[in-house]
């Protein structure tokens, strides 16, 4: 026999066997199943025949790319076919692969020395054969019909509107069930799962796949809607599809300015309203003078307060390309300068002059006057964020 495939193609026969009479017999109802990888009738059993004639099975012959996509091309599947389910054993035996690789539908496509040596010799001559098996890819030449039952999409180009039938590509629906019923149900994955169950050690995981569902094509008669479907009983899984459970972020790294976007005024709003009521009053005392040293360092515990959660979020939050942030500010809240934080000053003092102007233009904002405070006041103040220096570090 000229293939191994063939062979024992033609051994799993049951019934009385012919090998000759069956080709000649195939090659002449092949036409009445047709090769497609997006089959319509997964969209509808009935979209097949319409009044225009029977609809174009569609051949995707995409080029595969490394651009990360799920699509057509981009992973290898089976062909499928849609028509005569009594045809399907035919579909079978030209899927069937020969040594080298191909299948054998391909070999006759290519003209190849395996499909004349098939071929050849026949009752039927080897042209009348050939195209009565190429019959099954009349797709690739037909005048494309679509039909009503399948989804119609307007989709924008240029100035004007393109109609698209929109269809699935059953190779990869049961390329992806193949996989999931390998992570489910293979003889690795019971073997892990049963060391599981009786705690016992193992070197390999495995995997789970939670909220499955299971998807049928055709009802009672899967083979009414493709040969792939008729494999697989008509059932199909679709994975999970919902919205991402994002996390709500109580912390925020910031993008542009640590004063303006880690700490709300409502954060501080007290404390400020207590230091208006300071300023507010006429006299001058060493009471006072401690309650505004009092109230200073509050501001300052709350900047260090928010360093620490902003720090906590930096490894997970901080993008390099996006992010505005001063260098110094950089340099005080990203893990990643901490020993230039450590052994370096300059940024620091820049932090403390920006620390005592937050605090400053806070109180004025509130008192709603402007250069309310001399240079004495602002050294004041400056003297006790110096004196947080470490802790700011």
């Amino acid at each position: 026999m000229i293939d191994k495939a063939i062979s024992q193609f033609i051994d799993e026969q049951e019934e009385p066997f012919s090998f000759d009479e069956w080709l000649i017999d195939s090659a002449k109802k092949a036409g009445q199943m047709s090769i497609s990888t997006h089959p319509c009738t997964f969209s509808h059993p009935s979209a097949r025949k319409n009044k225009n004639g029977y609809v174009t099975p569609i051949i995707a012959d995409v080029i595969g790319r490394n651009d990360g996509l799920l699509r057509s091309g981009n992973v290898i599947v089976q062909r499928d076919a849609l028509g005569n389910a009594a045809a399907i054993k035919i579909y079978k035996f030209l899927h069937l692969v020969m040594e080298g690789g191909q299948n054998l539908m391909n070999h006759i496509k290519e003209d190849s020395k395996l499909a004349k040596k098939l071929l050849a010799g026949r009752d039927e001559d080897y042209t009348t054969l050939r195209n009565g098996f190429l019959a099954m890819l009349d797709g690739e030449t037909k005048e494309v019909i679509t039909s009503s039952k399948i989804k119609q999409v307007y989709f924008p180009v240029d100035d004007d509107y393109h109609q698209l039938s929109i269809l699935s590509n059953s190779g990869l629906i049961y390329h992806l069930k193949k996989r999931i019923d390998t992570i489910r149900f293979s003889d690795e994955a019971k073997e892990l799962r049963e060391k599981k169950r009786k705690n016992m050690p193992s070197d390999e995981g495995f995997c789970e796949l939670y909220d499955l569902t299971a998807i049928g094509y055709g009802g009672t008669k899967p083979q009414n809607i493709s040969v792939l479907n008729n494999q697989n009983g008509g059932k199909a899984y679709l994975l999970r599809s919902m919205p991402p459970v994002i996390e709500k972020r109580s912390i925020r790294f910031p993008k542009r300015d640590f004063f303006r976007e880690s700490i709300r005024p409502y954060d501080v709003k007290d404390t400020f309203h207590a230091l208006h009521t300071i300023f507010k009053t006429d006299y001058n005392n060493v009471n006072i003078r401690d309650g505004k040293h009092y109230r200073y360092q509050q501001l300052i515990d709350r900047v260090i307060e928010k360093m620490w959660d902003v720090r906590s979020v930096a490894e997970s939050q901080y993008f390099e390309g996006t992010s505005q942030l001063a260098g110094y500010q950089r340099i005080w809240l990203l893990d990643s300068f901490v020993k230039q934080r450590e052994s370096e000053d300059n940024w620091l003092d820049e932090l403390c002059d920006e620390i005592a102007r937050w605090i400053l233009d806070g109180c004025e904002k509130g008192l709603k006057k402007s250069q309310l405070f001399g240079p004495t006041e602002l050294q004041d103040i400056r003297n006790i964020v110096e004196a947080n220096k470490e802790v700011l570090r």
